[in-house]
């Protein structure tokens, strides 16, 4: 990586400990909250179904820890954050109900929520632009169902929490002797470190930034890693994995999912305009060229 990191103790990273999730609504722009995650009637209703089907269908253990093992060596390409946001450009979201533009105005979306109610933490503001840039495994030539889409554990049963789940009726871990058991795999309180989630772009980017040794605090990561994890974070599945840790980021999950969500209903942004402070941030954190 070119360009100097400085250490996390010479930046505002973790924030003061009087400073927590305030848990309070986002009001959305343009439709009413409820209208958010909408897999029943959504006019992209047909493309999210077959998504899912996909998705569902292919998404097993097997095949989640060998993307995982292949892209955590970082070596598709060496590029630049504003390099990869560029290449967002390309990439719509087949499994998202809120929003049918290109990838990268939702990144600003994001960010310029959580710049407006969490102005003194800059680092979060850098979640909010990074959090999807995991995506650009699209354009190394993934299908979306391996990218995109909520995320689920794999190697214990499936949870009804999942969006379609009738969908896991074909993967190959269903009637599996060992994974379709409620535990699996798994220990109760192992943490979700050990878990093996679907493979996509949040484990994704969550390994290019420890590889690449970004400094950003560790609530920050997991709203990297576990954005997409819906049935954890939404719909209150899979608690028995969780650790201690786990349970303390879960409300930091929860105030990054408000930003992420809502903010699909805005105005798209002007880059150009917001591209010197958030260029300002990637030189702070993560300059230069990174290992993708």
């Amino acid at each position: 990586m070119d360009g100097q990191v400085l250490g996390v103790s010479e930046m505002q990273t973790d924030p003061p400990a009087d400073v927590q999730p305030s848990g309070a609504a986002v009001p959305a722009r343009g439709k009413d909250t409820h209208e958010f995650r909408n897999y029943e009637n959504s006019k992209r209703h047909d493309t999210i179904r077959e998504f899912y089907r996909l998705n569902h269908a292919n998404q097993s253990l097997a095949f989640s820890r060998a993307k995982s093992e292949h892209y955590r060596k970082l070596v598709m390409r060496e590029m630049t954050v504003w390099e990869v946001i560029e290449l967002l450009d390309t990439v719509v979201d087949d499994s998202d109900p809120d929003t049918d533009v290109p990838n990268s105005f939702h990144d600003f979306q994001t960010a310029e929520r959580i710049r407006a109610q969490w102005p003194e933490h800059d680092w979060f503001h850098l979640v909010g632009l990074l959090h999807d840039l995991g995506k650009v495994l699209c354009v190394f030539g993934e299908p979306q169902w391996c990218v995109v889409g909520d995320t689920f554990p794999l190697g214990c049963q499936f949870s009804d929490k999942c969006v379609f789940p009738h969908f896991f009726e074909h993967n190959a871990d269903k009637n599996h002797p060992v994974y379709s058991t409620e535990h699996g795999i798994y220990t109760p309180g192992c943490g979700l470190d050990a878990v093996t989630l679907s493979y996509g772009h949040d484990e994704y980017m969550y390994q290019v930034l420890i590889g690449n040794k970004i400094p950003i605090p560790d609530e920050g990561l997991y709203m990297i890693r576990y954005h997409s994890f819906y049935p954890w974070h939404a719909g209150g599945a899979y608690k028995w994995l969780e650790s201690e840790k786990d349970a303390k980021m879960l409300p930091w999950v929860r105030e990054f999912n408000k930003f992420d969500l809502y903010s699909k209903s805005d105005e798209l942004p002007d880059v150009a305009a917001l591209r010197p402070y958030y260029q300002s941030l990637i030189d702070k954190y993560c300059p230069g060229t990174l290992k993708w």
